[in-house]
């Protein structure tokens, strides 16, 4: 399935893509793309149901983010080798774990907007993990069993903040709008392979960074099994997985974004992202 949320900010109703291309409102079923909605019995319950006779949501309908309610929105950095060669940094031995306020979160089309005293805005395409059932101290052969399913995420960065202001990266990686999330949580079960899948980011119409989950560092089982000895995972909790080289950071000179840029951006089989940037 490919389950989303639509509607105004704050508002927004749980919906799945149809076979057919339209979105199906699914509030008569359910309240919302979080909490036990993406359990194992959540989702088996949407899967019964018949989406042929569900009221369809009309076309230009805004998009939220895909998942609501969001507990954890943990990320991991410097995962892909080539990428944190660019960054001047050495491989991690084991993942690098910080955290991302869930505030930041919005649509994936939603306006990517700089706040005030932001010079180097940066882009990151990620693969978004979301949590279904509990996890805590699980094994990596059992991890992926605790995983609903896959997203897009772009991890917008404010490297000033990030690098330059001292403690830690959080600062850097929280403003709002700084998580556009979605356009869809697909599930686990149409994923064939998370550690086989192309992804791509697009800067101004240029292709900035083009890269795949096969080379991640640390791959999702991992990802998942490592965290849960250290915090338990609940449903809804969101792992953005890192990303491949091609940051505005790693360039030479370095390139960050301004006001009227756009970004698209996309996984493969987990839909694509556009946002256009402002400065706050």
């Amino acid at each position: 399935m490919k389950l989303l949320r639509t509607g105004p900010e704050h508002a927004e109703r749980p919906a799945l893509l149809h076979d057919d291309g339209t979105i199906r409102d699914l509030s008569g079923v359910v309240d919302d793309i979080a909490g036990d909605t993406l359990t194992p019995e959540g989702l088996d319950k949407l899967r019964g149901v018949n989406a042929d006779d569900l009221p369809v949501v009309e076309d230009g309908t805004r998009i939220g983010a895909c998942v609501g309610q969001v507990g954890k929105f943990i990320c991991i950095g410097l995962n892909y080798a080539d990428h944190a060669e660019e960054s001047g940094m050495e491989v991690p031995s084991e993942p690098v774990i910080f955290m991302k306020a869930t505030s930041a979160i919005c649509g994936p089309n939603d306006d990517v907007i700089l706040p005030p005293g932001a010079e180097k805005g940066d882009w990151e395409i990620e693969l978004g993990v979301v949590i279904g059932k509990q996890a805590k101290n699980v094994s990596e052969a059992d991890a992926l069993e605790h995983v609903a399913g896959y997203c897009v995420i772009n991890d917008v960065s404010e490297r000033a903040f990030q690098l330059e202001h001292g403690g830690q990266w959080v600062k850097g990686k929280s403003a709002d709008t700084f998580g556009p999330t979605g356009p869809w949580l697909v599930t686990r079960d149409e994923v064939e392979d998370p550690a086989n899948l192309s992804m791509w980011l697009e800067l101004n119409g240029e292709r900035v960074q083009d890269g795949s989950t096969r080379t991640m560092v640390f791959g999702v089982a991992h990802v998942v099994s490592y965290l849960s000895r250290y915090m338990s995972l609940q449903p809804g909790d969101i792992i953005s997985t890192g990303t491949p080289p091609g940051v505005g950071l790693g360039m030479s000179p370095p390139k960050f974004l301004k006001a009227g840029d756009e970004m698209r951006l996309g996984i493969e089989g987990l839909g694509a992202q556009h946002q256009k940037v402002r400065q706050g």
